[in-house]
C-alpha cells in the first residue's frame, strides 16, 4: 500500500508565516498580542500569525455594526446586492494564495482548500440572487367580518455575528454572512482560533469593498469574544460547532435574548438497500462522502448501515479505493489525504477504533503513516469498522475523522430505524436502483436534508435551506428561509373605515 509522497517537504519547501490583523469600521487593525498558527501535518511549524483580539476590540467591532446597520439596510436589496457584486469581483485572483494558506493552517489538501475558497464566492453569488425575494410583501384583504387590511413585510435584525469552525471555515461562513447581509444586516466575523488566516484574508479583502462597518472582522482566543453572544446589540448569532459550544451559545445568548442559529454536526448514515448500484461511479460517491476532508466534514456520512447482501461489496469497493490513499501535508501535491486537525482529535478518532477492535468487531486499516519531518503530525490511517456492536462509540458518535462503521442490516424498515436512532439528525441518504424505493424510504430519514444515490458537501445544493433536527440544531441557513432567519415580519394593518358601524 502507498506510503506517503516520497516527494516529502523539507523545511526550505515550506513558505514563509503570514501575518494578519483585525478589521474594525473599516480600518486594519493591529494588536500586541497575536494567536500563533501551527501546521497539523508538521505541529512545531508556525504557518502564521493573527490579531488577538481583547474585549474592547470586540466591542467596538459590534459599535462599528451597529453604526453602519441604518444606512446598510436603508439601502434597499437590490442595491445592497450590486454592492455586494462589486465586492466580490475579483476574489479569485487570489485564491491559489488562499488555498496554499488554508491547507497550511487547516491541514486537508490544497484542493480540497481551493474548492473551500471557490464555495464562498458561489454561495454569495447565490443569496444576492435572492435579493429580489427580500422585501417579499404579502396583502390580506379586507372580509366579510374583518374590517381591516393587512400588509406583511419583512425587516433585518440589526447586527448579526457569525462564528465559524476549522474545517470548512470559508464556505460554512458564505452559508450565512451573504444571507445577513443582503436581508440588510451587519456583521461580525469570528475566524476559528486554529484556522483564522485564509479566512481573514478572504473577508478583509471583500469587506474593504462595502461602506465601512458593514463586515466586521475579529480574531482572537475565545473568552473575550463573549459581547458576540451576550451583546445587547447583537441580535441574532449563528453558529456552526459542537454539541457542547451550542448549548454554551445558546446559554450566553440567553442574557441577552440573542436569537440563534445553531448547526451542531451530525453523526449522518447511509442506508444503502439490497438493490443499491455498486459500481465504480456510485461507490467513489460513497467514500467521498466519508473521507473527503479526512472525514471532518459535519454532512460526511459516519454510519454505513447495508443490507447484508451487500456488506462484501461495500466493504471491497471502499477498500480498494483506501489502498491508493497517500498520507501527507495538504500543500504536498501528491497527498490525498491529510491529518487531522488537532492532536486531540486524532487521540478521540484513535480510541474510537481501537475500542471497536477490542470489542471483537473486524478494523480494516490502510495507507502508511508519514515519516521524517512529518511524523510529529496528526496523522491517522484511515479505517473500514465491520459489523461492530452498535452501543460502541464508532456508532453512537459523530467520528469525525477517517472511519466509517458497517453495520449490517436484513430490510429497509430496519435501515431506517437503526438511522433515526441517534442524537443526531443532520443529514442522511440512501442508495437504491429503484427510485421511487429510495423515495419512500427517504422521506422515513428523519434528518434535514437527505440525499438519495449520493451524499455530502460536494453535492450540496446552496438553493436549498441546510440544517438539521435534534441534536444536530435549530434554524436554517442559505435558500430564501436562510435570508428570512435574518429578518423579521413587519405588519401594517389598515382600517376600512366604511366597515364599521
Amino acid at each position: 500500500m502507498p506510503a506517503t509522497s516520497e516527494a516529502q517537504l523539507s523545511t526550505t519547501d515550506y513558505p514563509a508565516p503570514v501575518r494578519t490583523g483585525l478589521f474594525i469600521g473599516g480600518e486594519d487593525v493591529h494588536t500586541d498580542a497575536e494567536l500563533v498558527v501551527h501546521d497539523p501535518a508538521r505541529p512545531s511549524r508556525v504557518v502564521g500569525y493573527a490579531a488577538s483580539a481583547s474585549a474592547a476590540d470586540v466591542e467596538r467591532a459590534i459599535a462599528a455594526a451597529k453604526d453602519a446597520q441604518p444606512a446598510w439596510a436603508a439601502l434597499g436589496p437590490a442595491e445592497r446586492a450590486r454592492l455586494m457584486g462589486e465586492a466580490i469581483a475579483g476574489i479569485d485572483d487570489d485564491r491559489d494564495e488562499d488555498a496554499r494558506i488554508l491547507s497550511q493552517e487547516n491541514g486537508k489538501p490544497t484542493v480540497e482548500a481551493w474548492v473551500d475558497a471557490l464555495v464562498f464566492e458561489q454561495r454569495w453569488r447565490e443569496a444576492m440572487a435572492l435579493a429580489d425575494q427580500v422585501d417579499a410583501t404579502t396583502v390580506l384583504p379586507t372580509t366579510d367580518t374583518i374590517p381591516t387590511e393587512l400588509t406583511i413585510t419583512y425587516r433585518p435584525l440589526g447586527v448579526v455575528s457569525v462564528i465559524v469552525p476549522y474545517n470548512w471555515p470559508l464556505a460554512i461562513l458564505a452559508a450565512s454572512l451573504p444571507q445577513a447581509l443582503v436581508a440588510g444586516n451587519t456583521v461580525v466575523v469570528k475566524p476559528p482560533v486554529t484556522t483564522p488566516l485564509a479566512t481573514t484574508r478572504v473577508v478583509q479583502r471583500v469587506a474593504a469593498k462595502l461602506p465601512a462597518g458593514v463586515i466586521n472582522v475579529v480574531t482572537g482566543e475565545n473568552d473575550p469574544m463573549a459581547p458576540l453572544i451576550s451583546s445587547d446589540d447583537v441580535a441574532k448569532l449563528t453558529f456552526t460547532g459542537s454539541v457542547g459550544g451550542g448549548k454554551k451559545m445558546q446559554e450566553m445568548a440567553s442574557r441577552g435574548l440573542t436569537r440563534t442559529t445553531l448547526e451542531l454536526g451530525g453523526n449522518d448514515a447511509a442506508l444503502v438497500l439490497d438493490d443499491a448500484i455498486l459500481d465504480d461511479t456510485h461507490l467513489d460517491r460513497l467514500f467521498h462522502s466519508i473521507y473527503d476532508s479526512t472525514g471532518q466534514i459535519c454532512m460526511n456520512a459516519k454510519r454505513l448501515y447495508v443490507h447484508r447482501s451487500r456488506v462484501d461489496e461495500v466493504v471491497a469497493g471502499l477498500s480498494a479505493r483506501l489502498s491508493t490513499v497517500v498520507l501527507g501535508a495538504g500543500i504536498d501535491p501528491d497527498t490525498t489525504m491529510g491529518p487531522l486537525h488537532t492532536a486531540q482529535q486524532k487521540e478521540f478518532v484513535a480510541d474510537l477504533i481501537a475500542e471497536a477492535r477490542e470489542a471483537g468487531a473486524t478494523v480494516l486499516e490502510f495507507g502508511e503513516l508519514p515519516t521524517g519531518e512529518l511524523a510529529e503530525g496528526h496523522f491517522l490511517r484511515p479505517a473500514i469498522v465491520v459489523d461492530p456492536d452498535e452501543s460502541l462509540r464508532v456508532v453512537t458518535e459523530e467520528q469525525f475523522g477517517p472511519v466509517i462503521p458497517i453495520v449490517p442490516v436484513d430490510s429497509d424498515a430496519e435501515a431506517v430505524a437503526k438511522a433515526n436512532d441517534n442524537w443526531a439528525a443532520l443529514d442522511g441518504s440512501v442508495w437504491s436502483a429503484d427510485l421511487d424505493r429510495a423515495r419512500k424510504v427517504a422521506a422515513q430519514v428523519y434528518a434535514g436534508h437527505v440525499w438519495i444515490n449520493d451524499h455530502g458537501a460536494a453535492r450540496l445544493d446552496n438553493r436549498a435551506p441546510f440544517g438539521g433536527f435534534k441534536y444536530s440544531g435549530f434554524g436554517r441557513e442559505m435558500g430564501i428561509q436562510g435570508v428570512r432567519g435574518f429578518q423579521d415580519t413587519h405588519t401594517i394593518a389598515e382600517l376600512d373605515e366604511s366597515m364599521i358601524d
